[in-house]
């Protein structure tokens, strides 16, 4: 018979799952995790709930340990969940293992997917291609792996293959924002912005609404000298700038501002020629962001044709100091020295 001692021990088995007003939704330290690995179903939201929700990755891959084994090692979505969970941990020869026992019962593409990022977190680009083409011999245009292929060309400075690549995620999928957007970036600075300028309104049919996609339609509409667009659009991208975009915005309506002429800096070569208004524009854009190195180089260069030596100085110090990707203000720096 049932008993109130009975009774007390089946409201202690449930305890860790009921959530208090002002508590977690569950008390994840008081889990027995043994006895949900044995219920596929609940074991399943569980997981889920502690790697995406609590971010507990050690209880996370507890749970996925216990299941697997009380699924005899027989399910494949559990090995990739303890590899998601090794990968999280920094244990990246362990998660390489899972996926691939993974992809030996099934092939999946979202575990292709995270095979190649471990790949990629061990810097093995070749090996992460690899595994990219072999989901893509499983997966034949496959969007996701497609993309993927042209990122790692990218990322070892193969321009061309990543376009390549990129070209074919636009002939499976021709809505795909990254794409699109890859190669309009590619053709504006291949010195074709009316192609970039096509790419770019495409992305604003479609929906895409934000203060990057206006700061690159200005660009490319002044360098395709569609002079009456180009304010309006660098206009809009100030309107929607965050704090955190405001002196990209600043620093490219400089650039604009500034009047085609040999000066120092590459930097600083072309623009309409309102030499005070492009100075205003930088000094905004630190502003904005106050370890803008660029800003400081090309602030340095107008203080040079001002003949203010010693302020030019001060510039091309600040932004080889802050800028250590820059050649620009050394070289500056040198012609200043010399003279």
């Amino acid at each position: 018979p049932v008993t109130s001692a009975s009774g007390r021990y089946v409201r202690l088995g449930t305890a860790s799952m009921l959530s208090q007003p002002d508590g977690p939704f569950i008390n994840v330290a008081r889990l027995n995790l043994s006895k949900y690995a044995s219920r596929p179903n609940l074991s399943k939201v569980l997981f889920e709930y502690l790697f995406h929700h609590e971010n507990d990755i050690r209880s996370a891959l507890e749970l996925a340990a216990l299941t697997t084994e009380a699924c005899q090692f027989k399910d494949w979505w559990w090995k990739v969940q303890l590899g998601k969970c090794y990968y999280r941990l920094g244990l990246l020869r362990e998660s390489e293992k899972q996926f691939k026992s993974a992809l030996n019962m099934i092939d999946m593409v979202d575990t292709f997917l995270y095979l190649a990022k471990v790949y990629v977190r061990l810097d093995q680009p070749q090996k992460a291609l690899e595994v990219f083409n072999k989901g893509i011999e499983v997966f034949p245009g496959e969007s996701t792996l497609l993309t993927g292929i042209a990122r790692i060309y990218e990322g070892i400075n193969d321009l061309t293959n990543a376009v390549k690549h990129y070209k074919l995620v636009l002939h499976h999928d021709n809505t795909h924002v990254e794409a699109i957007a890859c190669i309009a970036t590619n053709h504006f600075y291949s010195d074709q912005p009316e192609i970039a300028l096509r790419f770019f309104r495409r992305l604003l049919q479609m929906g895409v609404y934000n203060t990057q996609l206006f700061n690159n339609l200005g660009l490319c509409c002044f360098y395709a000298q569609q002079y009456d667009m180009t304010l309006s659009c660098f206009e809009r991208a100030l309107q929607l700038a965050s704090d955190e975009e405001m002196d990209d915005v600043w620093y490219n309506l400089g650039h604009v501002a500034l009047e085609e002429n040999n000066l120092i800096s590459n930097n600083a070569t072309e623009g309409i020629g309102d030499m005070t208004v492009a100075y205003q524009c930088f000094k905004l854009a630190l502003a904005s962001n106050n370890n803008h190195a660029e800003s400081y180089n090309n602030l340095g260069v107008l203080e040079l044709r001002k003949a203010n030596n010693e302020q030019a100085r001060a510039f091309f110090q600040s932004a080889a100091s802050l800028g250590s990707h820059m050649y620009e203000p050394h070289y500056n720096y040198s012609v200043l020295a010399e003279k």
